[in-house]
């Protein structure tokens, strides 16, 4: 038995790292050739990267803590990103559709809220409004999870009643975001607003240098909250061994608390970020699904760090593939990243060899 199990687990563990090594050659020729030959969009794809990655931390925190795909992630964040507009103009559709009704309780109210702050396109109104979102959304994630997710795990139920569950929440939040909200484009700011020139002809909007940044200081902080804290030290050894966890003496209805608080408001905060730089729309969430699974996967399910190379490599190829295609097909490029990965790395880049 031993010799049979050598037999078939060596060529396994070639295969796989014959892979891995593949898939890591094909990431590196990518960035090294877009950054030389299509800078402009390497460059917009590594900050639509960033973003990517927060919404991608969040999934692959509720997997590796919870072991079910959340179909609901891309819908929740553009309900974070609809709440920041809500906060930021108190704006909703009235009774005639089309036409909006504002009620008079946006933070756009208060002295100087909307003044720019520099170059950039917005005032202190906006960043308030994220830090409500974020905390309004990480308490819907928790109720989402008692009402719903906790029944199913106490009763057992597979990893697809959870997924079936889960596109139930998806569609329920879209239709509340479309009624609220009503279907027609939204945007945080209004105005044309001129981008800046900078070195190698690339040109970029201030804004967009903000978005990058914010999203690597909070990917940086998820990463030391994970691998540095009592808190994170927990959440890891619950996603390893649910069971040895709860033996050791962890409170695991904490840390499925914190799971979902932490993944609410990295929700939120990607999905405002995100609308930043382009049109609030009520469907956007659904195709921001296939991008954010495809950067968990690449990445390795589970893997924080995994998470953030993926969504580079994601956003950086979809980028990059409207010089050759119209911008359309860009949910399809993400379809055809997620087959290479199955076939070349299933267990991703980061992910265990065994």
């Amino acid at each position: 038995m031993a010799l049979i199990s050598v037999r078939y687990a060596l060529p396994r563990a070639l295969g796989d790292t014959g892979g891995s090594v593949l898939l890591w050659s094909l990431i590196v020729l990518l960035f090294v050739w877009s950054a030389v030959a299509q800078t402009q969009l390497f460059v917009v794809g590594i900050i639509v990267g960033s973003v990517l990655a927060l919404g991608a931390l969040g999934l692959t925190l509720v997997y590796g803590v919870l072991r079910f795909a959340n179909f609901a992630h891309g819908d929740l964040m553009m309900l974070g990103s609809y709440l920041t507009f809500f906060f930021l103009t108190g704006t909703v559709v009235g009774e005639r559709i089309n036409r909006d009704t504002d009620l008079g309780i946006g933070l756009n109210q208060l002295p100087a809220a909307t003044e720019r702050l520099g170059d950039l396109t917005f005032g202190y109104g906006f960043l308030a409004a994220i830090v409500i979102s974020a905390v309004m959304l990480a308490v819907l994630s928790v109720v989402l999870d008692r009402v719903i997710f906790r029944p199913l795990r106490r009763r057992g139920s597979s990893i697809v009643i959870f997924a079936v569950a889960s596109l139930g929440v998806a569609f329920s939040v879209r239709a509340v975001m479309l009624m609220i909200w009503g279907p027609d484009p939204r945007v945080y700011v209004s105005g044309i607003h001129p981008a800046n020139e900078y070195a190698f002809d690339i040109v970029l909007k201030t804004d967009q240098i903000f978005i990058f940044l914010v999203a690597i200081g909070v990917a940086a902080v998820m990463y030391a909250l994970l691998f540095y804290t009592k808190l994170g030290k927990a959440m890891r050894a619950y996603a390893d061994n649910a069971d040895l966890a709860l033996v050791s003496g962890i409170n695991t209805d904490r840390i499925i608390l914190w799971t979902w608080v932490i993944a609410g408001g990295l929700m939120a905060l990607a999905g405002s970020l995100l609308a930043l730089q382009a049109n609030l729309k009520p469907e956007l969430g659904f195709g921001l699904l296939l991008p954010i699974f495809a950067a968990t996967i690449l990445g390795g399910i589970g893997k924080p760090q995994g998470a953030f190379v993926g969504a580079m490599v994601v956003a950086v190829t979809q980028e990059v593939s409207t010089e050759f295609f119209s911008a359309g097909y860009k949910p399809g490029v993400a379809f055809v990243i997620l087959i290479l990965i199955l076939i070349l790395r299933p267990r991703g880049l980061f992910g265990g060899s065994n």
